[in-house]
């Protein structure tokens, strides 16, 4: 992909963010099906930050106010659940938190924005299990669970340990990692998408299927989170362990990728060419894998950022609705959860974030979030 390439591809998601921005304006869309239409969910939903996110993102790569203008409440919009129905929210406070309260803070220096940073990064902290040593994943009954997605959601408890000064935060997020890191990474690269473990003693019971096709399977987006995930816990502590893993778990993602670069939904289904692809697990292991060639020697940085531009030269030509003005998404394909037959071959707004993020990335972002 070159210099020319890769501006070509941005100065088109100039264009079409600009449009979504006029057809969005302030909903909280999650998915978009066959009318190109995004959906508007309560902001509680864990997929809120990724609209505003993408707002930021190209305010920061643009100048744009418009962006920010658009952008800048969205951290207090959040926030108001807190007060109001604290038990909707749950571990994804990060991908709720990061694209909103914390890059507003890195570009404005805004205080009520590290206020609610960090108000944010203490209610994920609660969610701590000290006897497992791992953050529990949703409310309701399955007090016990952790998931492959919340290595993303680390970034915040990080940054706030940064911001406050307080290592503890830091603290929780290695231990979570930790943890993910002995029950979910299976030595050939796949990853689990749900572990169980006994709340009261911290035991760990089993790994669960989750999203994926079975419990030993590899969901591909909660792959893509886990390579991902890791590279990010490297670039904040500077622990091996951790890179060491996001290669790995990269290496078994590159090597499953179909003939087009974009992942099927799982790995492991039994008759691939009959299932669905899931473009949004392409966009988030683009971007990772990005993140790891920025951490390897010189001499391995090819092979990740190949692979890179491989998924995304793929997602841009043969996976995006350039050519469908009134699509209010970019990425089509996507799959959200294959096995409760919800949201198959749709649009999806992380999907998009990851997407627009990673192109930026190639094309001198610098600004990193997750």
């Amino acid at each position: 992909m070159d210099a020319a390439y890769r501006t070509m591809v941005m100065d088109r998601i100039m264009h079409k963010t600009e449009r979504m921005l006029e057809q969005i304006g302030d909903r909280s869309p999650h998915v978009a099906r066959e009318d190109g239409v995004y959906d508007d969910l309560p902001h509680w939903w864990w997929t809120s930050g990724f609209w505003p996110g993408i707002l930021w993102l190209m305010h920061d790569m643009t100048g744009s106010d418009a962006y920010r203008q658009a952008a800048w409440d969205w951290d207090a919009r959040i926030e108001h659940w807190f007060s109001r129905y604290p038990l909707e929210l749950h571990h994804d406070v990060g991908f709720q938190f990061l694209p909103t309260a914390v890059i507003k803070h890195q570009l404005t220096g805004d205080q009520e924005a590290l206020r609610i940073g960090l108000r944010s990064a203490d209610f994920m902290a609660g969610r701590f299990n000290s006897a497992g040593g791992f953050i529990r994943a949703w409310n309701g009954d399955h007090i016990g669970w952790a998931i492959i997605d919340c290595m993303m959601n680390l970034p915040l408890l990080f940054w706030a340990s940064r911001e406050s000064g307080d290592p503890r935060y830091k603290h929780i997020a290695v231990r979570h990692a930790d943890t993910i890191l002995k029950n979910a990474v299976r030595e050939d690269g796949s990853v689990a998408h749900i572990l169980s473990f006994n709340a009261e003693t911290g035991e760990f019971i089993e790994q669960l299927g989750g999203q994926g096709y079975g419990p030993d399977s590899a969901w591909s987006r909660g792959n893509a989170w886990g390579l991902y995930g890791f590279a990010i816990a490297y670039r904040n502590t500077g622990d091996q362990r951790y890179l060491d893993a996001s290669k790995r778990i990269a290496h078994h993602f590159i090597a499953a990728l179909p003939d087009d670069a974009v992942p099927h939904w799982d790995f492991r289904v039994e008759q691939p060419e009959e299932e669905e692809r899931d473009s949004s697990a392409g966009a988030i292991a683009a971007s990772g894998l990005i993140e790891i060639a920025e951490h390897v020697p010189h001499a391995q940085k090819r092979i990740y950022q190949a692979a890179a531009e491989r998924i995304l030269t793929s997602l841009t030509e043969r996976y995006a609705t350039w050519d469908q003005p009134e699509h209010q998404a970019i990425l089509l394909q996507g799959t959200g959860h294959k096995p409760a037959g919800e949201n198959i071959n749709v649009s999806l707004i992380y999907g998009d974030y990851y997407y627009i993020e990673a192109m930026a990335k190639l094309n001198g972002w610098s600004r990193r979030i997750f």
